[in-house]
């Protein structure tokens, strides 16, 4: 437990005598990469649209993209429906944590939890979540009660599975030293058992999340109904608006990209690397 709290603890004091402009220049670093890899991906595909190897109803180039997509901020349309889909995905995604997390520590910690339900996660984390979507609607019918369980089945595994194999990799000798020390179970628990597994446990968070994402999608094509963007790509293919299903991907896009960065990415700089579980990429 000590050997954990100090390296937490130099590890904060390292961050800390990191200058801001240091941090500031790394983080400009980091953004000049993405916007190279992105713009260099966007340039690609305006290239190949231009080309006229496709006809432009089925790859429009990308200022009729933005204009589209312009319009159905200005209009409202694109706003409501990436609400819906955040209000499935974020549902679901929270039953999945709220029942995940405990039972992959409970799984971890208790061998004939681990035996009972081990089998059972195993055999159903295989099955994609977008071939359950036909039978759910005939149990639950068409809607957001049909979308949020697809989400949750999809998000509930990974962090099952990721929680139970960080808790089983904490170093032995750690519970061994903290043990010596006089730690109780409550400070074993929270002071070594769960900084230990966090790298895992977020890592999972991310596999989940990024599930959910695909589930949520592929469950708003066919269950979902009038709203969510998985429902605007599907019914846009209809009618040939290639830059109406592009534009909705372009926000599922930035959705994710935006969680990534600004939540889990902030989530680990708080927990793992300020406890010196894991290092930062170099810039």
């Amino acid at each position: 437990m000590t050997m954990v709290a100090q390296t937490g603890a130099n590890t904060g004091v390292q961050g800390n005598k990191t200058p801001d402009p240091a941090k500031r220049a790394a983080s400009w670093r980091a953004v000049r990469r993405a916007a190279i890899t992105i713009g260099l991906a966007l340039a690609t595909y305006e290239l190949i649209a231009r080309t006229g190897s496709f006809p432009r109803a089925l790859l429009p180039t990308l200022p009729m993209i933005v204009r589209t997509l312009f319009a159905m901020l200005l209009d409202g349309s694109m706003l409501m429906h990436s609400l819906y889909t955040l209000y499935r995905v974020l549902f679901g995604f929270f039953l999945a944590m709220v029942v995940g997390i405990p039972l992959g520590i409970l799984m971890a910690r208790f061998r004939r939890v681990e035996q009972f339900f081990l089998p059972l996660v195993s055999a159903l984390m295989p099955i994609p979540s977008f071939a359950l979507v036909p039978l759910f609607m005939l149990w639950f019918g068409i809607g957001n009660l049909t979308t949020i369980i697809i989400v949750f089945y999809a998000a509930t595994f990974p962090m099952i599975f990721n929680t139970w194999s960080g808790v089983r990799s904490v170093n032995p000798l750690w519970l061994r030293a903290a043990g010596a020390m006089g730690a109780d179970e409550h400070k074993l628990f929270w002071k070594v058992i769960i900084p230990g597994a966090s790298p895992f446990i977020i890592t999972g968070m991310r596999q989940s999340f990024l599930r959910a994402w695909i589930a949520v999608v592929g469950a708003e094509m066919i269950a979902a109904s009038n709203w969510g963007l998985g429902w605007v790509i599907f019914d846009a293919k209809e009618f040939l608006n290639a830059d109406i299903m592009l534009a909705s991907l372009a926000v599922i896009g930035f959705i994710g990209f935006a969680f990534e960065r600004l939540v889990f990415g902030s989530l680990e700089r708080n927990t793992v690397m300020r406890w010196g579980m894991m290092r930062s990429a170099k810039s």
